[in-house]
């Protein structure tokens, strides 16, 4: 009988190890060389029937079509976003779980919510920026107040009767009303409605004083006269509402607020994989169908990429941080 002494031992293990290695690089290799050979999930962090919703689907559509393989919009509402975009951070970097993530769920929410979940600059694969939207400034139509100069002065005359609205805790609409009354040190009363629906109900009946809106859905308000525009919150003019004046016009300096859409993944994606994913959302976000429906719906096409989308991140973070932390926005 064949005898091994210790030496031999080992050195048959470390052979044997070196062939598994091998043979598990090989299938690792194999599979982001296949990438994507099954249904991607692209999450999104709001309830059905949203414009975040209704966007993400539209571009699950195109993506998947640049990637001849189904994409699947699956919906993780809870914790104005966090909730999805936790789920995507704990998901397999494979390349198979993405997000179609809204700004504030990474620039506002963990702030505001003081969460430990993740870390929106370092926990995410940042793949590409898609669209940009902006926030408008509305009123009732039946509403004395004309122009942002005659809201300010109002609110300073009446410090207790301005009120406004938002979609909820947290959100972009809400924390862009609450950086207009520290530009403008003036009490303003802060009313969260579960949704901008509601909020816009009361808006247009006079109930609460103004809220911000996103200029795709807003403008429906104000070409039907219920509602009336103020201003938007881009430093430049929109082109779907030519004539409604910025912020910065209106007498606020230096006030921009932008909101955007993008798709991310966990931490970790191959980087042939993510090659892949960059190719094909930038096709897909670009390609006329898509843009045509973006643009009709009032967004702009984000042409920026990862490294841009980092920048804006970090940025957001920093100011919304100071924002929140100066009006002590937290939840009960």
């Amino acid at each position: 009988m064949k005898t091994f002494t210790t030496k031999k031992i080992a050195r048959l293990l470390g052979a044997l190890g070196v062939t598994l290695l091998a043979g598990v690089a090989g299938t690792a290799a194999n599979a982001q060389a296949n990438w994507p050979d099954r249904p991607i999930k692209l999450i999104v962090a709001y309830p059905p029937g949203g414009p975040v919703d209704v966007s993400g689907r539209v571009f699950a559509k195109f993506l998947g079509e640049q990637l001849n393989q189904s994409v699947i919009v699956e919906n993780r509402a809870g914790a104005s976003g966090m909730i999805g975009a936790d789920a995507t951070a704990k998901s397999a970097p494979d390349g198979y779980t993405l997000n179609y993530v809204a700004s504030p769920s990474l620039t506002i929410s963990p702030i505001v919510q003081r969460s430990k979940l993740f870390d929106p600059r370092k926990d995410f694969t940042l793949i590409s920026p898609i669209l940009s939207y902006t926030n408008m400034l509305l009123v009732g139509s039946q509403t004395n107040v004309k122009t942002v100069k005659e809201l300010v002065e109002y609110a300073r005359q009446n410090p207790d009767k301005v009120t406004f609205g938002s979609a909820g805790f947290g959100g972009s609409n809400h924390l862009s009303a609450e950086l207009l009354k520290q530009s403008t040190n003036t009490q303003m009363l802060h009313i969260p409605y579960k949704g901008n629906a509601p909020a816009m109900v009361d808006v247009i009946s006079g109930k609460v004083t103004f809220m911000f809106d996103i200029v795709g859905t807003g403008k429906a308000f104000v070409e039907s006269g219920r509602a009336r525009a103020l201003a938007v919150t881009s430093k430049t003019r929109n082109p779907s509402v030519p004539t409604v004046p910025t912020m910065i016009e209106a007498g606020i300096a230096d006030y921009e607020v932008l909101g955007w859409f993008a798709v991310i993944g966990p931490k970790g994606i191959p980087t042939e994989v993510v090659a892949k994913l960059t190719k094909a959302v930038e096709a897909a976000k670009t390609s006329k169908g898509f843009t045509d429906s973006a643009v009709a719906a009032g967004y702009t096409i984000d042409k920026g990429n990862a490294k841009d989308l980092e920048k804006q991140i970090n940025s957001e973070y920093a100011m919304w941080e100071g924002v929140v932390t100066k009006g002590k926005i937290y939840p009960d």
